[in-house]
């Protein structure tokens, strides 16, 4: 039996997460959740890159998870 949608949408959110904080950290910059939030926005908005829908579903759900208001 599969994952439910919630857990596969989970999962994708704490991969994109981690990535911008490792690449935050390999920066020397700081991760803090309004940076990281501000980042995957700017990610987002970059309509240049294809992304799956989990892929943005995910985005969108960590921008609104750090609390981050445009």
């Amino acid at each position: 039996m599969g994952k439910a949608k919630d857990d596969v949408l989970y999962e994708e959110m704490c991969r994109v997460v981690g990535k911008v904080v490792l690449e935050m950290r390999d920066l020397g910059q700081e991760p803090k959740h309004i940076v990281i939030a501000g980042l995957v926005r700017t990610m987002l908005a970059n309509q240049k890159i294809k992304r799956s829908a989990l892929t943005q579903e995910a985005m969108e759900e960590v921008i609104r998870a750090l609390g981050y208001q445009a």
